[in-house]
């Protein structure tokens, strides 16, 4: 959630800065307004409060001196069932309060580019040149049928369309990529968890998910569970309501899981091949900070995913995406675009992102630094997605004749 009490002394900034994520004005208004009468009300309710504790006090004193108090009880009353309406209207205001601020998603850096959407993102770097052929690149799911690595029919016949049975040598470097990254991730200080991959909607909520994006998530019928659809929200949600040590920062983990998402708004999108899967695999990296560490983990966080990129010798760059094209919960995000020779264009095979205080807003995750608490920065993103690592890997790696020659640094892991 966005800080209500930076909103009222930033009100301008905030306006401007949300505009880029296409938040209108008026629900700002709203927000804003909603949370100046809920003071309004709190500060009646506490009156009604001091009265009722000053005239129980009262009450208390006289009847010990054996004086009438009948009408001091008669006021008593009054004002508890004043109190008890004050009360009720406070809970209202406050779940109004929440009602609206858990829809607004969180403001941008200043560095951040405004724009529309991804046609308005910058690149900012490129790392190694595209693979040239002196033949017709494939695309990879031509590549994968012809080798037996990918078996869309089978996949489609188990359950329905985007997903995907990987067979062989596709099975075998897939599981080679997950150890790969794994290990390359570990070596970067980033300690390995493994995590449910079923959470509760609190946990959803804390990073962002849930309310505003339930129809792309699985859920469990009858139960409070859902199928995650990235690691980042159990392994962010492991500090969820926990102050930390300040000496305990910056906490660097890297997660396998798989990924279940309903891809509600990408029909048509994506529909051949693996680029865009209801159920994905993906090793994730999160951090939590303190907020004047988060920038130099931020690009210690993209260093590492495009670091293992060029290990793999898979051509790409790097995009410091707008305002327009930002997540929910980022405050800035830059994502790592692979060339795909086969397609002809680059695809984005991570998204890193800086959350700053928004999530742990939401989670309740601070840090005590002397006497106070203080929010914690949430950091993550992809070290790598590994289905497009392999199709990165299958397109870049092709030959000729169709065979597919596998990176040197993955051949122990085979």
């Amino acid at each position: 959630m966005i800080n209500l009490k930076l909103l009222e002394t930033n009100y301008d900034e905030f306006v401007k800065k949300l505009e880029g994520k296409n938040v209108k004005a008026s629900l700002l208004d709203e927000l804003l307004q909603t949370f100046n009468e809920l003071k309004q009300k709190r500060k009646a309710l506490e009156n009604f409060q001091a009265i009722q504790n000053a005239k129980s006090k009262e009450l208390g004193v006289k009847a010990r001196a054996g004086e009438d108090v009948s009408e001091l009880k008669s006021e008593l009353n009054l004002n508890k069932a004043a109190l008890a309406d004050a009360d009720e209207i406070v809970k209202q205001y406050e779940e109004k309060l929440e009602q609206i601020s858990f829809s607004v998603p969180n403001i941008t850096d200043d560095d951040v580019p405004f724009g529309k959407d991804e046609d308005d993102n910058v690149c900012i770097k490129t790392v190694l040149e595209p693979t040239k052929f002196d033949f017709k690149p494939k695309e990879h799911w031509e590549l994968g049928e012809s080798l037996g690595w990918l078996d869309f029919e089978r996949g489609a016949k188990l359950s329905g369309s985007r997903f995907t049975v990987l067979r062989g040598m596709g099975a075998r470097l897939s599981r080679a990529l997950v150890n790969y990254m794994i290990d390359f991730n570990s070596a970067r200080g980033f300690e390995l968890v493994n995590v449910p991959y079923l959470v509760s909607s609190n946990t959803l909520f804390g990073t962002g998910q849930l309310p505003k994006f339930e129809e792309d998530l699985y859920k469990v019928r009858d139960e409070d569970l859902y199928l995650i659809p990235t690691s980042e929200v159990p392994v962010t949600n492991l500090y969820n309501d926990t102050i930390i040590e300040a000496e305990q920062l910056p906490i660097k983990m890297t997660c396998y899981s798989a990924c279940f998402r309903q891809e509600a708004g990408s029909a048509g999108r994506d529909t051949r091949g693996m680029i865009r899967q209801h159920q994905f695999e993906k090793v994730e990296l999160v951090s939590i900070t303190k907020p004047d560490q988060s920038e130099g983990v931020l690009a210690e966080m993209i260093s590492c995913a495009s670091d293992l990129l060029t290990s793999l010798g898979l051509p790409h760059r790097h995009m410091l995406l707008c305002s327009g094209d930002l997540g929910f919960s980022a405050a800035k995000t830059v994502d790592l675009e692979v060339w795909l020779p086969g397609q002809g264009k680059y695809r984005e095979i991570s998204s890193i992102s800086n959350t700053r205080d928004f999530q742990a807003r939401r989670a309740k995750i601070r840090f005590k630094d002397g006497k106070k608490n203080i929010l914690v920065n949430t950091l993550n993103g992809s070290s790598l997605a590994v289905g497009r690592t392999l199709i990165a890997i299958m397109e870049n790696y092709q030959k000729a004749d169709g065979t597919i020659e596998i990176p040197e640094v993955l051949k122990r892991y085979m």
